[in-house]
């Protein structure tokens, strides 16, 4: 690959497809949405300044593209129609996703990104979740699960860190990747960091009736 460029959620996810990547090619940048209104990454709402922090311990550069709060799907298209021209601009010919096995999230994003002149790979395709899920631990990567979907997992489970414990207490019918969306984390260090971010947690806050979250900075 020429100038790959990964999709990045900072959770663990994103995290072991950076490692597996790191095995055999060369990662030239991160690629994350936020919202304007509040500096927070859509869907994860981890704080901008965060993943900054998290992009420089991994001595990576952030390519952050920003996002009105109430934007329709028109804009939406039109401003990451521009992020990813300034990607290709800036000699970007690869984008990386940290999908696991969810079809209809793969097509989506192949529909999304057939016209942006970039090659889509999807190192992690195909990989055993609970494998997986070892694998992190064993590499020595650390992790706080930053939200979590009510309807799939109990909220008690915010602000935990990702370790055998966790994997343990998981219903059964909670995949151990949180792959089907019912938790998200947030990686706060692992041997790809030359220091560990530190972070503050200060109480939790609910959105659009099923999904809690830490508020983390």
């Amino acid at each position: 690959m020429d100038k790959l460029c990964l999709s990045w959620s900072g959770g663990r996810d994103s995290m072991m497809m950076l490692h597996e990547v790191m095995k055999n090619e060369r990662v030239h940048g991160l690629f994350t949405t936020f919202l304007k209104e509040t500096e927070r990454m859509m869907m994860h709402e981890v704080p901008f300044s965060l993943v900054q922090k998290q992009a420089h311990e991994l001595g990576l550069p952030l390519y952050p593209v920003w996002f009105e709060d109430t934007l329709d799907n028109k804009q939406y298209e039109q401003v990451m129609k521009g992020a990813l021209e300034k990607l290709q601009g800036d000699g970007f010919t690869h984008m990386g996703f940290g999908d696991l096995f969810l079809e209809d999230i793969r097509a989506y994003r192949e529909e999304q990104m057939k016209e942006s002149g970039l090659d889509l790979v999807f190192p992690l395709w195909g990989r055993d979740t609970q494998s997986l899920s070892q694998t992190f631990l064993k590499e020595g990567y650390r992790a706080v699960i930053v939200c979590v979907d009510e309807e799939q997992l109990d909220p008690r489970f915010l602000g935990r860190v990702y370790d055998e414990d966790f994997l343990r207490d998981l219903p059964d019918s909670v995949d151990p990747c949180g792959e089907n969306g019912e938790f998200h984390s947030f990686v706060f260090d692992g041997p790809a960091f030359r220091e560990p971010v530190a972070y503050t947690i200060d109480g939790t806050y609910r959105k659009w009736d099923r999904f809690s979250y830490v508020r983390i900075t």
